[in-house]
C-alpha cells in the first residue's frame, strides 16, 4: 500500500446522497446499540468502492470504525477516502477507543458529519481533532433529518431526561375506550406500532388504573427489540399477581422519575398510562411527542373517559396553558389514522 492516493472529491448532492444511506444505516442499529446513539456511517474509497457500517451495541465498534473494518476486510485502501457520518465522532476514551484516532490512522482524508454531538464529552471536540490532523470536514449535511432520527439520543444529552412519547389511541369523538365494551379501539396494525414503539424505548410508563382495569403484560411481542423496563405511578401496592411485574412501582414527582431513569441511561420512555397519567405529564411540560391513533369509530357516550382528565388549571408548570403542537407526520394504518405531533416550545424552529 505504498504510494500516493488522490483524495476523493464530493460534491453536495454526493454527501447528501450518501448521508441518506448512512441515516438508512444507522435505523437499524437503534434496537441493539442504546444507550449508546445509533449512528451510520459510509466509506467512498480512491478505487471507486463504498463501504458502510453501524453502531453495534455498547462496548463493541462504533459505525465509523465499523465502516472501516468493512472497507478493509474487502482489501479496500482507506488512504484518501472520504467518510460520511451522521454524528460527530467521538474523541474520548469510553467503553471504545476515540473514533477520531481509527479515522486518522485509517488514512482518511475528509469526513463529512451530519450533527454535532452534544455529549459534554465530545461536543465539537471530534471534529477539531480532525482538523487538526489535517483532515477537511464538513458539518451540517441532511442535520434536520439527523437530528430527528437521533431526537431521544439528543434530548437526553441536552436534558438529563429521556424523551417521553406519550401514545393514546381513541375514537373519532376523543373517546379512549370501545362502543360496546370492545376491548380494542384500534385494528391490529395499529397495535402492532405500538409495540414497535415498545422496542424503541428503554422504559413503559402507566397508571395503577390502567394495571386493574386491563392487567396489561406491557412488553414486546409483535416487533423485534426488548421489552422495556416498567414503571407503574401507584400510591399503593399493585396486587402481588399482576402481569406488569417486576416493576417500579413509583409515587412521586413525574419529573424525578425522569431525572432517574435518564440518569440510568434511559434515552426514551414511552408513556401508555390513562387520561390521568398523560395529563400529569403535560402539566409539567414532559411531553416530548404525541402518537395518536385515532379509530374510524364513535363512543356516542360523553361520559366514557376522554384523553385528558381534570378541569384546566393555572397553578402548574408549561404544559398547563394551550399548548400549541406541530405535525411532524400522518399515515393511515389499515384503517385507523396515525397522528404525529410535538409541542411547540421555545426555540422550536418550525417548517
Amino acid at each position: 500500500m505504498d504510494g500516493h492516493v488522490a483524495p476523493v472529491r464530493l460534491d453536495d448532492g454526493a454527501r447528501e446522497t450518501l448521508m441518506r444511506r448512512a441515516i438508512a444505516e444507522a435505523s437499524g442499529a437503534r434496537f441493539r446499540s442504546r444507550p449508546n446513539p445509533w449512528v451510520g456511517a459510509v466509506i467512498v474509497c480512491a478505487d471507486g468502492s463504498i463501504h458502510a457500517g453501524s453502531t453495534l451495541a455498547p462496548g463493541q465498534s462504533h459505525a465509523e470504525i465499523v465502516a472501516i473494518d468493512t472497507a478493509h476486510r474487502a482489501g479496500a485502501d482507506t488512504r484518501g477516502a472520504h467518510l460520511v457520518v451522521t454524528l460527530e465522532p467521538c474523541s474520548h476514551t469510553g467503553r471504545t477507543g476515540p473514533c477520531t484516532e481509527a479515522i486518522i490512522a485509517a488514512g482518511i482524508a475528509s469526513v463529512t458529519v451530519g450533527i454535532e454531538d452534544p455529549d459534554h464529552r465530545v461536543a465539537g471536540g471530534g471534529i477539531a481533532q480532525l482538523r487538526a490532523a489535517g483532515i477537511d470536514v464538513t458539518l451540517g449535511t441532511l442535520a434536520s433529518d439527523v437530528s430527528a432520527q437521533l431526537a431521544p439520543y439528543l434530548h437526553h444529552r441536552r436534558t438529563g431526561r429521556p424523551f417521553v412519547v406519550a401514545k393514546m389511541a381513541c375514537t373519532l369523538d376523543w373517546r379512549t375506550v370501545a362502543p360496546g365494551g370492545r376491548r380494542w379501539i384500534t385494528g391490529e396494525t395499529a397495535r402492532r406500532e405500538v409495540h414497535r414503539l415498545r422496542a424503541e424505548s428503554d422504559a413503559i410508563v402507566v397508571g395503577a388504573g390502567t394495571i386493574r382495569a386491563d392487567d396489561p403484560q406491557l412488553t414486546v411481542r409483535d416487533a423485534d427489540g426488548e421489552s422495556p423496563r416498567r414503571v407503574v405511578l401507584t400510591s399503593s401496592p399493585l396486587p402481588v399477581d399482576a402481569r406488569v411485574h417486576p416493576c417500579l412501582e413509583w409515587n412521586g414527582d413525574p419529573a424525578e422519575l425522569l431525572h432517574s431513569l435518564g440518569a440510568d441511561g434511559a434515552l426514551q420512555v414511552l408513556l401508555e398510562g390513562g387520561a390521568r397519567t398523560v395529563t400529569e405529564f403535560h402539566d409539567a411540560g414532559l411531553v416530548d411527542r404525541w402518537v395518536l391513533h385515532v379509530a374510524p369509530v364513535v363512543c356516542g357516550d360523553d361520559t366514557a373517559p376522554g384523553l385528558f382528565s381534570g378541569a384546566p388549571r393555572d397553578d402548574v408548570g408549561p404544559g398547563a396553558a394551550p399548548q400549541r403542537c406541530q405535525m411532524v407526520s400522518h399515515r393511515v394504518l389499515d384503517g385507523d389514522v396515525e397522528l404525529i405531533f410535538e409541542p411547540i416550545r421555545e426555540g422550536t424552529v418550525t417548517a
